[in-house]
């Protein structure tokens, strides 16, 4: 997972010595966009008297890759170094599912990338919006005049998930490591029954409840009345979007990644239009046999890893960086996690649209994590609801669901894959490059997470 962490980190354009290398892509990429992008309507700026302005100097992840294919072999580490490198001040990444020998994974990303021993890193989780912590804590930093220049990221790497050895086994182990007789040895020895052998598996699971989280999005799908065939349409929406991005070179985030011993990879490999006939052959995956989420319809089991480089608006004129974008108000919510487990953006969304002091139809650009084409459909359906606002979230009325025209236009997590820790920053660095190429303005990012969590925060076009 490091390496991964660590190519898309030496990606990231802070400093001269990268010009020559990675900066030249990124000037492409902005210059592609440039080309094509449409002039922004012009609206009152975010800024806040007084506060310092965050902005997006540039953003980009490795493909997102199905796990089992070809990051099976890397570590996350691995992964992490390949999305990171002197005048960086602080690294920050989040990950999900810690591998034990780099728990810190920022650090040994930043190491194995290339950068300064003397800059400091720490790593953070929080289930699916782990990278989104990094960032907002990048920012923290930064407002707070602690740094001018953070790396922020997250990576996954779930074709090698840690698995642990029983409770009963790990317990024996240990008190056989303390035994100083070979009696005392031999009689913990004679104690261990086969049943100790059975391995801890890792499930995508609350573990305040038990329930799988597909199983919550079936149940949550059931809860608001959506259908199979409307889940099915969705899915099949968001990989026709994304195959049309990615064969249009949209994509501008994808840096090519050399798995060692392999081929160079250049793309996403989840990104598969089907037919509605071919999914509606798939039997249930969580709730049997009469449930309605599917492989098809979910998002799937994914490696990746992304990075985003975040300056004071200062900083980055003075290195003559023409930033992004601005990142501007953010909240993060948490609700009962047993019901509402996935509606965190419905919960997030007004409550950041009022900090900013904006409203549904000043955003231009909307960019949602897809964990379930149910849970997506869902969060619409609540978030266009009076009934669902006044009894659920104390509020008089709705805050309107966003029009799907501006929803996700170049794919999203069901089909380009969603690594836990990495996606957020690829919603960031989505939005701004879609505020660029549509002539929009305000981009609204939201996503839920495990734990009933959610964030949401509002990116504002830099001045073209």
């Amino acid at each position: 997972m490091t390496s991964m962490l660590s190519h898309a980190i030496r990606n990231l354009p802070a400093s001269s010595a990268w010009a020559a290398r990675a900066f030249a892509r990124s000037l492409s990429c902005s210059s592609q966009l440039q080309a094509a992008a449409v002039q922004p309507k012009s609206k009152k700026t975010l800024a806040k008297s007084g506060v310092k302005n965050i902005v997006v100097v540039e953003g980009v992840r490795i493909p997102f890759l199905q796990s089992g294919t070809s990051y099976a072999d890397l570590m996350p580490h691995d992964l992490a170094r390949a999305a990171l490198q002197d005048v960086v001040d602080y690294i920050v990444y989040g990950t999900v599912i810690q591998e034990v020998k780099t728990s810190n994974v920022a650090r040994e990303a930043a190491l194995g990338a290339g950068f300064s021993d003397k800059t400091p890193a720490h790593t953070v989780t929080m289930a699916c919006i782990s990278s989104n912590q990094a960032m907002t804590t990048g920012v923290g930093m930064i407002a707070a005049g602690q740094c001018d220049v953070v790396v922020a990221g997250g990576v996954e790497l779930m074709s090698d998930v840690p698995i642990r050895h029983s409770r009963k086994m790990r317990k024996t182990m240990l008190t056989l490591n303390r035994a100083k007789t070979l009696g005392q040895k031999l009689s913990l020895i004679s104690k261990i029954r086969p049943d100790y052998f059975a391995p801890e598996l890792p499930a995508v699971a609350e573990f305040s409840t038990s329930e799988t989280m597909g199983h919550s999005a079936d149940r949550l799908a059931a809860a608001f009345g959506i259908s199979r065939l409307e889940q099915d349409e969705y899915a099949l929406r968001s990989h026709t979007l994304a195959k049309k991005a990615q064969d249009g070179g949209l994509l501008l985030d994808v840096v090519p990644f050399k798995v060692p011993g392999k081929d160079t990879v250049t793309k996403d490999n989840g990104i598969r239009p089907s037919s509605m006939e071919q999914m509606g052959k798939l039997k249930p995956a969580f709730v049997k046999p009469f449930g309605t989420v599917t492989a098809a319809n979910s998002s799937f089991l994914t490696d990746g890893a992304s990075a985003i480089l975040l300056m004071s608006e200062e900083k980055a004129l003075a290195m003559g960086y023409k930033p992004k974008a601005y990142l501007r108000d953010f909240v993060y919510v948490s609700q009962d996690p047993k019901d509402q487990l996935l509606l965190g953006p419905t919960y997030a969304t007004p409550k950041v649209l009022e900090k900013a002091g904006l409203t549904m139809d000043d955003i231009d650009v909307f960019e949602f994590h897809e964990a379930f084409a149910g849970q997506i459909l869902a969060n619409l359906k609540a978030m266009d609801s009076d009934w669902f606002a006044q009894n659920y979230m104390g509020r008089k009325s709705k805050v309107g669901a966003p029009p799907l025209e501006k929803f996700n236009t170049w794919g999203g997590s069901l089909s380009l894959g969603h690594p836990f820790g990495a996606t957020g920053c690829r919603l960031v660095i989505t939005a701004a490059h879609r505020l660029k190429k549509e002539g929009g303005q305000y981009g609204l990012v939201a996503a839920c997470a495990a734990g009933g969590q959610g964030h949401a925060m509002i990116v504002e076009l830099y001045p073209q």
